[in-house]
Formats: structure tokens, sequence, C-alpha cells
């Protein structure tokens, strides 16, 4: 038993450094010299600051421009630039300056339909606001804003819209657009910037590699819905960091493919590292799901503060029908201030509608670590697995929360709950269903 305890914490220290010689070589990579790159400014080809005018043409004439003459950086300057889709190409980065705000237009029309995925499934979806497929070595950056536009979004259309209907004058809606889409990309860097009002999704990180995400202020108003902040979907080697994130959604989503499309497409995410970023509102802080069907592991998230009113900071969520394994994830120095719930995770999420048969092999979660976790919340929440196939090997180490209501737990094994320490006010501190 000893022996099996020592291989399973030397596996556990092998992916933790795996985790950091990843970012660390890729932080070392690669990045731009923006005093030697060739500018290329979009009033320069016509963008107009004119809040009345959509400048998609104007914009994307100039990232064709510097692609063509060897690449560079797209510059928005100071003003209002209304866009629709746009479509970064090889070499060419685009930078938002101070007191510049790239605002995304509200009609559906400026937004093409392409292959990418959306939800976990691969499938013609709505472009997103700011594209880049299968690029290398290039940046998102700036002291300026990228606007989705998410507020003009929500007054049309409250709800989410459903796909293949039909809108005012027989327009086609399949869906909103994403802020920002890296498609197949690698050796990439998104920072500084602040991003407001996404439609849907704000940042998503689809089949990358090496991606660098850093001090970004993501904001979205809290009745926009769908609105998370970074969804790293399928992708090897993320690091997010100096962010802060209140949303309408998650924060953080780690997704991988959905049922039985996500399963064929079989690509997990991993060697993922979330440190020093600041978490508002949201849905939850980082969450692991729902979307696992290609697995999700080697994840840490470190040194992050979870504000007042984030439903619930540690979440993992799936579906019978998902499946994929969860797994070698650490939540380190977190501290929690008012949250609703300290732990949801929960195995049979939104089983509404539609639901699909359960997976050949089950979704499987397993080697959880909770280290140094403080705070409070309303409650703290539940750990809940599938009967079938138990939530497996959390280990909590100096984790001192103060909950109104205990944990409760269900379909849970080979998990020991000693060095988690709930006050709680009213009840068991553990509640076993």
């Amino acid at each position: 038993m000893k022996q099996n305890v020592l291989l399973l914490k030397i596996e556990s220290m092998r992916k933790n450094l795996t985790i950091l010689f990843l970012i660390s070589l890729f932080c070392s990579s690669f990045f731009i010299d923006h005093k030697t790159k060739k500018r290329f400014v979009i009033t320069d080809y016509g963008a107009k600051d004119d809040t009345t005018v959509i400048n998609t043409i104007a914009i994307q004439k100039t990232i064709d421009e510097c692609a063509a003459n060897g690449g560079g950086i797209v510059v928005v300057p100071k003003g209002v630039f209304m866009s629709g889709a746009i479509f970064l190409k090889k070499k060419v980065s685009l930078t938002v300056e101070k007191d510049g705000v790239l605002k995304g237009s509200a009609n559906q029309s400026d937004y093409p339909q392409i292959q990418t995925r959306w939800e976990g499934e691969e499938r013609i979806w709505t472009a997103a606001f700011i594209n880049a497929i299968g690029l290398e070595n290039i940046e998102l950056t700036g002291q300026g804003t990228i606007d989705g536009s998410g507020d003009v979004w929500t007054m049309r259309f409250p709800r989410r819209m459903p796909q293949d209907t039909t809108a005012i004058n027989n327009v086609p809606r399949y869906g909103r657009p994403r802020m920002i889409c890296f498609d197949n990309c690698k050796n990439i860097k998104i920072s500084g910037l602040r991003l407001h009002n996404q439609a849907v999704w704000c940042v998503h990180i689809l089949y990358c590699k090496k991606v660098l995400i850093e001090n970004l202020n993501i904001t979205a108003d809290h009745n926009i819905p769908s609105s998370d902040g970074i969804d790293i979907d399928s992708s090897d080697g993320v690091n997010v960091t100096g962010s802060y994130i209140d949303v309408n959604d998650d924060c953080i989503s780690i997704k991988s493919g959905k049922d039985e499309d996500g399963l064929r497409v079989n690509r997990p995410s991993e060697n993922i590292m979330i440190e020093k970023c600041t978490f508002g509102y949201g849905h939850g802080a980082v969450a692991m799901g729902s979307e696992t069907s290609g697995g999700i592991r080697n994840v840490e998230i470190r040194n992050c503060i979870v504000q007042e009113g984030n439903w619930a900071p540690i979440r993992f969520k799936s579906q019978p029908s998902r499946g994929g394994v969860v797994e070698n994830i650490t939540y380190r120095n977190i501290i929690i201030k008012d949250a609703r719930m300290i732990f949801d995770f929960n195995m049979a999420w939104r089983m509404v509608g539609n639901v699909k048969p359960p997976a050949k092999i089950l979704p499987v979660v397993r080697n959880v670590r909770i280290i140094n976790i403080s705070g409070n919340a309303n409650s703290g929440g539940n750990i809940t697995g599938l009967e079938g196939s138990p939530i497996q090997n959390i280990s909590f180490q100096n984790c001192n929360i103060k909950v109104d209501k205990g944990l409760a737990i269900q379909y849970v094994e080979a998990t020991d709950f000693s060095g988690l320490h709930l006050t709680v006010k009213n009840g068991e501190a553990i509640i076993k269903k």
C-alpha cells in the first residue's frame, strides 16, 4: 500500500515538472520585437473612426497588405472602429493601441459561416470577430479595447439563438460570434488588452500549442448568456497569467470535445498553467468541462483570488454521454471571498432536453489535488460522481474554509478529507448522500 502511494506521489511530481518545463520553454521562445516590425495602420487603408461605418473591408485589406509585404503588425489607433469578422494571416499580428477600440458589429451578415468547433462539435458555425486559423508566431496585444457588442446582441435576442432559425427579413442567424478564436495555431501570445461584452465566448483557444495569455481584463454584462472568459479547447501548453475575469458564465473553462464527435476527434487539453489571476462574478472560476470527451490532464491553477459572488471556484462537470478522462488537476494557493459554493463536481450536469445515452466508457475524474485553499462561501457545495464511475483520489492539504452549509458527497472513492477543514454554521461538515 505504501509503495502504491509513493508511486502516485512520484507520478504527480513528474506531471507537475512537465507542466513547468513546457511553460518555461514557451516563455523563453519567440516573441515579436514591436520596434523592428513594420506597422500597418488601419486608417491608412480607409478605416474610419465612425460608429456608423463598418470597417471590415478596410481592416481586412490592411491585414492582407501586411501579409503580402512579409508580415508585421496591423495597428488599430485611437478611436472607435466598427467591424465584422476579420481573419489574421501568416506573420500578421494585431495590436489595439491605447484609447483605441475595435468594436464588433451586431449584424449577423457581417460574420460568415466557417468550419470550426462550437460547443464540442466540429461543424459549420458562425465565425468569430477576430479569427486566426493555422498560424504561428503571432500576437494579439495592446493597451486598447476589443468590444464584442454583446449588450446589443442580448438586447435583440435575450436568450441564446438556436441554430438554423430565421430572423427578420429572412436573414439566417446561426449563432452569436465568439470574440476571438485561435484555431490550430502555435506560438501565440494574447496580452494586455481589455476585452468587453463578448456576444458569446470571449477567447477560444482551439487545437493550439504553446499559448501565452497574460494581463487581460475580460468583463461582460451579467445578462449576456454563455459569455465565458477563456475557453481552452483540446489545446496543449497554455499559460494564463495575471488576468482579471468577470463574466456571466465560467471565467475559464477547459474543454476537449463533446459526445460522439469529441470521442472521434479524441484530442485532450493538457499541460495547462493558470496563475496569478483574479476571478470576479462567474458560474465558475476555473472549470473542467463539461466537454470532456477528449480528456483533460496535467492542469494547475495556483496563486489566484476568487471574489464575491462566483458560483463555484472549483468546478468539474460532464455528462455520462461524454466519456473522457479528467486527471492530474491541481488547485493550489486559492483565496475565496464569499462564493456561492466552494466545490461543484457534477458528472450528470444539466441532464435536460434530448439526453444522449451513456458512452461505452463513462467519464472519469481522478487524481485531483486541492492545496492551501482558504476563504468562505454559502456552502461547501457538492462532489458527485456517477454510480458506475465514482470520482477517485481527491487529496486535500491545508484547506481552511468557512461555510454556512456543509459539503455533500456521493459516488466518491479513495479520498481522504482530513486535510479539508470546514467550519460550518449549520449541520454536518461532510454530508454523505
